[in-house]
């Protein structure tokens, strides 16, 4: 597809990011298992459950502006996603599992903030008022998660630092 409209660049970025979101959705199960946490293993739950939301979202979005809901494969999700599987596999104490965990997902969530609000802004821009609300939504939850990731950090890091 010619990108020749900043319509066109809305479009490849909300396919983009379709991809992303569904790639989450898959690896999300695995740090639940992965994390030891009780707090962490609770927010990703809970950011799975929000993350089918925001597929459901996204296909809304698309609807919105009269476009099939179509993937793009994100490569970048898919780096994050990997570098991820690279730390569940390591030996590592369970506090400092979860940190890298943190860690891990953090990179995700500022991936998606930035996404969104770039996606946000076009949607202005092109006068998209449905599915501004809709990804506002999105990147509300992003924040949130983010937020929420950040908190529980403070105890989860204080914990691999001790246990070393």
């Amino acid at each position: 597809m010619a990108t020749h409209s900043l319509a066109d660049a809305f479009l490849e970025e909300l396919q983009d990011v379709l991809s992303a979101e569904t790639q989450l959705v898959k690896a999300l199960p695995q740090m639940v298992e992965k994390a030891s946490d009780h707090a962490l293993k609770q927010v990703f739950e809970s950011h799975l459950y929000e993350t089918q939301t925001h597929v459901e979202r996204l296909e809304e979005v698309f609807e919105s502006i009269g476009q099939p809901p179509k993937a793009k494969k994100c490569e970048a999700m898919a780096g994050l996603i990997r570098e991820a599987g690279g730390i569940m596999r390591l030996d590592a104490e369970q506090e400092v599992m979860d940190a890298l965990l943190i860690a891990a997902a953090q990179k995700i969530e500022h991936y998606e903030i930035a996404t969104y609000g770039t996606l946000c802004t076009w949607a202005e821009l092109l006068n998209f008022v449905d599915g501004l609300q809709l990804l506002k939504q999105n990147m509300e939850d992003e924040e949130a998660a983010d937020d929420k990731l950040t908190q529980i950090a403070l105890t989860v890091n204080q914990a691999a630092k001790m246990g070393r």
